[in-house]
């Protein structure tokens, strides 16, 4: 076999294996989340994976006549590949959870193979090209260069292009059809036999992966989301990203409020926002329920920062968003779009991003909440919503953030929650004017204690707050 034929299977290779790597996260999505547990869990399974293959693809090498491996190791490897969604999505509602071993198993189901087997390219290939010892270190140079290039090129054009413009299942197609054109084009004489095999069950599992239903109704670039009808209210609309529920939108009503949070969000609001119209900032858009909310019951504009794209479009085809003046949304990270919002310009900045159940970290430390500040009116004021179970060291971590930042302060919760017996949504408040939990409590469903002033700070005592140099958000959260 050429040189140059060789250095294009091990540079393809190794690009399917990071192709695989990153895609993974998003076929993972709908039954573990997305955090820094569910990377970690896929980049480790995924490293053992090569490990063992180089390790396995080396002593193939040494028994057998390498030439009669490379073909039927990368059409073994493009089949695995082209597999693999459906295998996590057969697979994947029977383990439901966010823990780490459930991550690190579905991971091990839809990827290690074909990993391990893509990964056994580059030893095969040495074995090879290597006819001399005086020249075996410059092969195994250029051919770790070559391995790493591909990586590389894997790593950058599905992070920056595929994910953002093809769905998941689609990518593992392109990478299994390139795999399998690839390897029958490297077989060799002595195993010619696999051709008509290969090309057979390439039809076999590309045809069962088409028709295995896809956990989404759209696949976004940052998440798998589905929308559902409320069977006990006919107008009501429940949108899911990944294994949670992010939004609640009532079809007919605008001012139908069902989840806990936004209840006390809006008795928050209600109680320290001024009068009449009001301009407010959204942190994280969803299912846009409290934009049209106080649309309808207070007039003003509504300003989103939201990161997914998709989700502003899903809203209006399917969760009867109406668009108008008193909208603007700008679709990009928060920590950088919000530097482009007026000083003084808000009433209300709500903090509702999530990332599965965690806020992501860089929208929670100081630098960012004191960038939230700056962006209040004097009477101003910030409402996050925050997810923690005991030990809540989050919640206390955001609340002692908050203070940090903000002259008042509260935290907003059953007194469960507070005493750390329970967990779910904690509703935390930062103020530029004086806080009375009285009338918050008035306002919110049964239930529910204020905690504001040295109140709140005993019930984060001893916590420090989050800064951009150490914020452990994925750490801390606890779950259920």
């Amino acid at each position: 076999m050429r040189s140059w034929l060789i250095g294009i299977v091990v540079f393809v290779a190794a690009a399917a294996v990071l192709v695989l790597e990153i895609v993974a996260g998003r076929i993972l999505a709908p039954y573990v989340g997305v955090s820094l547990q569910t990377f970690t869990g896929i980049i480790g399974t995924v490293l053992a994976a090569i490990a063992l293959g180089a390790w396995g693809g080396g002593r193939l090498a040494d028994k057998h006549d390498p030439r009669s491996l490379l073909g039927p190791v990368l059409v073994g490897g493009g089949l695995l590949a082209v597999a693999s969604p459906a295998l996590v999505t057969m697979i994947g509602p029977s383990v439901p959870g966010e823990d780490p071993g459930t991550i690190v198993v579905l991971a091990f189901i839809g990827f290690f193979a074909p990993a391990a087997v893509l990964s056994m390219v580059t030893p095969i290939a040495g074995k090879l090209m290597i006819d001399s010892l005086d020249t075996a270190g410059s092969v195994v140079g250029n051919l770790s260069a070559i391995g790493t290039a591909g990586a590389l090129f894997g790593t950058f054009v599905t992070g920056f292009i595929l994910i953002a413009s093809v769905p998941s299942k689609p990518i593992t197609w392109i990478v299994g059809l390139v795999l399998i054109v690839l390897g029958i084009v490297a077989v060799s004489d002595k195993s010619r036999q696999i051709v008509v095999p290969a090309i057979l069950a390439a039809m076999g599992v590309f045809g069962a992966s088409a028709v295995m239903a896809a956990p989404c109704d759209y696949e976004t670039p940052y998440s798998c989301a589905r929308v559902a009808t409320d069977p006990n209210r006919a107008s009501g609309r429940v949108l899911v990203l990944d294994t949670f529920v992010n939004s609640y939108v009532d079809m007919e009503d605008p001012t139908y409020l069902s989840s806990r949070y936004a209840l006390v969000t809006d008795a928050a609001i209600q109680t320290l926002a001024p009068e009449g119209p009001l301009d407010l900032a959204f942190i994280g858009g969803g299912g846009y329920t409290l934009p049209r909310m106080y649309q309808a019951t207070r007039g003003g504009t509504s300003t989103v920062l939201e990161l997914d794209p998709a989700l502003e479009q899903i809203s209006i085809d399917d969760l009867g968003l109406i668009e108008g003046p008193w909208l603007t949304t700008t679709i990009g990270d928060a920590r950088l779009t919000i530097r482009h919002l007026p000083d003084d310009g808000f009433d209300v900045v709500i903090g509702d991003a999530f990332s599965g159940r965690s806020v992501p970290w860089h929208l929670t430390t100081v630098e960012f909440l004191t960038d939230v500040r700056d962006k209040l009116t004097d009477r101003g004021i910030y409402v996050m919503n925050t997810i923690d179970h005991p030990p809540t060291r989050f919640a206390r971590a955001e609340m002692a953030t908050i203070a940090e930042v903000f002259p008042y302060f509260a935290v907003v919760a059953p007194q469960a929650y507070l005493d750390r017996e329970h967990g779910g949504n904690f509703v935390l408040v930062g103020s530029m004017v004086p806080i009375d939990t009285s009338a918050i409590e008035a306002l919110v469903p049964e239930g529910e204690i204020a905690f504001s002033g040295e109140a709140a700070a005993g019930w984060f005592a001893g916590v420090a707050p989050l800064r951009d140099d150490f914020a452990p958000v994925d750490q801390m959260i606890s779950r259920p």
